[in-house]
């Protein structure tokens, strides 16, 4: 339990942008309520948000673009102003902690072949089905912001 609790600590200092990390939060509006899409993080298969490192050349939510093909099959437009931002583990050890600036995607696109298709599985849940897949409760509150911001309340 404490070794949980430390890795989601978050001092006060900031993640070098070296480790700065985009991700995306890929949503749908289906019969007037906010549905996202969820993908199996490889290495442990718990439910996430499509998220990868910010490539040379490119803006956080241009990678975050290329993350959500990638990982989830999905395209469509972009924000430019994340929704927020979560700490996270990376690596075989998940002791390298990073930030994670999070991208609204409205997704306008889902393809049947992508490039991690054999490696994950999506799936498209409502806000309250995705606050009980997701176990990080960062994305979570993600999720539900989004769908504030997206209703034009406060969340």
């Amino acid at each position: 339990m404490l070794r949980e609790i430390l890795k989601h600590w978050s001092p006060i200092a900031e993640t070098p942008d070296a480790l700065r990390q985009a991700g995306a939060l890929p949503y749908a509006i289906v019969d007037g309520r906010v549905a996202v899409l969820l993908i199996t993080s490889r290495r442990s298969g718990k439910w996430i948000f499509p998220k990868g490192a910010i490539e040379p050349e490119t803006t956080p939510w241009d990678s975050a673009a290329m993350e959500a093909l990638e990982e989830a099959g999905v395209s469509g437009e972009i924000s430019t102003t994340p929704i927020g931002s979560y700490r996270t583990g990376i690596g075989s050890d998940g002791a390298t902690l990073v930030d994670v600036d999070v991208f609204p995607l409205k997704v306008t696109q889902q393809h049947d072949h992508w490039r991690e298709a054999g490696q994950r599985l999506r799936h498209w849940a409502t806000i309250p089905e995705a606050q009980r897949l997701l176990a990080d409760r960062s994305l979570a509150r993600l999720a539900m912001r989004l769908k504030a911001q997206l209703a034009g309340t406060n969340p």
